[in-house]
């Protein structure tokens, strides 16, 4: 997805927050959703999050910038969940959806889709794969590689970008 698309207006403020900071952060929805106060840690120049990774029902932390610690707003009560009213349904999907499309963004965009736009962006920006695995919850690199891929792709087109110039040697 485009970041150009997140200046657009969305419907729930909510769900525009936690899909901007999953970009960010690579979280699934679920470890956003049950994501409350007392697992964001602010330290000294940085924050991070300790939390109970759904996928892998194991406890992580994560380092996370200070965009996405300001997505997250002024601290609450410990036990208060930071994306207070997201919600997983119908109504929410459709809105990413409409969003997108508002953005003139036509291609098939889930919340899973912050997910794979982090690793694509880590890699893109000089993250090695070990980390961006790390980082996405994964045991094997295997799935992370599928990431590596599209960066391949990508490079692949960019070598063709520049016009054909006409030079004598």
């Amino acid at each position: 997805m485009s970041f150009n698309g997140l200046l657009i207006s969305c419907k729930y403020d909510v769900l525009k927050k936690a899909f901007i900071f999953s970009c960010l952060t690579g979280l699934l929805w679920s470890d956003i959703n049950t994501l409350i106060w007392s697992e964001v840690r602010n330290e000294e120049d940085i924050s991070r999050i300790n939390f109970r990774q759904e996928k892998t029902d194991g406890v992580e932390y994560l380092y996370i910038s200070k965009q996405a610690r300001d997505i997250l707003g002024e601290r609450k009560l410990g036990t208060e969940r930071v994306f207070k009213g997201l919600k997983y349904g119908v109504g929410f999907n459709n809105e990413i959806v409409r969003w997108c499309n508002r953005a003139e963004i036509y291609k098939h965009i889930t919340f899973h889709s912050a997910r794979h736009t982090n690793a694509v962006l880590l890699l893109e920006n000089g993250a090695d794969i070990y980390t961006v695995s790390k980082r996405l919850g994964h045991r094997e690199i295997r799935p992370t590689a599928i990431y590596a891929k599209i960066v391949d792709k990508k490079m692949k087109e960019a070598s063709e970008l520049i016009p054909h110039l006409s030079i004598n040697l």
